[in-house]
C-alpha cells in the first residue's frame, strides 16, 4: 500500500488529518506539488486527472478523491466512528460533510485558484471575478454554521467526524485564500480553536 500526498494540498491534508485520527500510519510518497508534480508520470499514471492523494492498494487497485480514501479506511478500521454511527448519525455526517464541502471548502477553493498569484499556471484561465465572488458565499456559510454552533459542538452533532475535518482544512485555507472569518462568529470561532488544537490538526 502507498499513499501519494501532496504536502499541505487541502485534498492530501484532509486524508492525513483522518488517519491521525484513527491512528493509522500508511506508506507515504511526497510529491512536490509547488514543481508540478502530481502532472508527472508517477502521478498521472495511477490517476489521469493529476490530482492527489492517490492511494495504491497492494493488489493495484488505485483509489483517489480523498473523502472515498477516507471512506475505505473507516471500512478497515471503524474506530472511532468518524462517518458517524447507525442510519441517522450517519445520514447526519453526509450530510454536513456535503453541505461544508459545497458551501466552504469550495468556494474557498475557487477563491484561492482563482485570486492567488501563485495559482496563474494552475488555473487556466485564472478568473478574478470568479475569486472575488466566492468569498461572500464563503462568508454567508459561516454565518449559518455559526448560528448551528450555537447548540452543539461539532459540525454533524456531538462527536468529531469527517464533517469537522473538512471544516477544519476549509478555515485554514482561507488565509491563503484572503478570507478572514468575521470576530462577530463566536461560536465558528470556538469550534474552530477547539478541533485546531487536536493533535491530528499538525498533520
Amino acid at each position: 500500500m502507498m499513499l501519494f500526498d501532496g504536502g499541505r494540498a487541502p485534498n492530501p491534508r484532509r486524508v492525513r488529518v483522518f488517519l491521525a485520527e484513527k491512528g493509522i500510519e500508511v506508506p507515504m510518497t511526497s510529491v512536490d506539488m509547488g514543481a508540478m508534480g502530481h502532472k508527472a508520470e508517477a502521478v498521472a499514471s495511477r490517476n489521469p486527472l493529476r490530482r492527489l492523494p492517490v492511494l495504491e492498494l497492494d493488489d493495484g487497485t488505485i483509489l483517489t478523491e480523498s473523502i472515498a480514501i477516507c471512506r475505505y479506511f473507516e471500512e478497515l478500521h471503524p474506530e472511532p466512528a468518524l462517518f458517524g454511527r447507525g442510519a441517522l448519525g450517519r445520514a447526519l455526517v453526509e450530510m454536513w460533510q456535503r453541505r461544508i464541502e459545497f458551501n466552504l471548502f469550495q468556494p474557498v477553493s475557487f477563491a484561492f485558484r482563482h485570486i492567488h498569484p501563485a495559482m496563474k499556471e494552475w488555473e487556466v484561465p485564472q478568473v478574478p471575478e470568479w475569486g472575488e465572488a466566492n468569498k461572500p458565499k464563503v462568508i454567508d456559510f459561516l454565518a449559518l454554521l455559526d448560528k448551528e454552533f450555537s447548540s452543539r459542538e461539532f459540525a454533524a452533532g456531538d462527536a468529531f467526524s469527517i464533517a469537522d475535518i473538512t471544516g477544519l482544512i476549509a478555515v485554514d485555507f482561507m488565509k491563503p485564500a484572503r478570507i478572514v472569518v468575521p470576530e462577530e462568529f463566536a461560536n465558528v470561532l470556538r469550534w474552530y480553536r477547539s478541533i485546531a488544537a487536536r493533535p491530528s490538526a499538525a498533520a
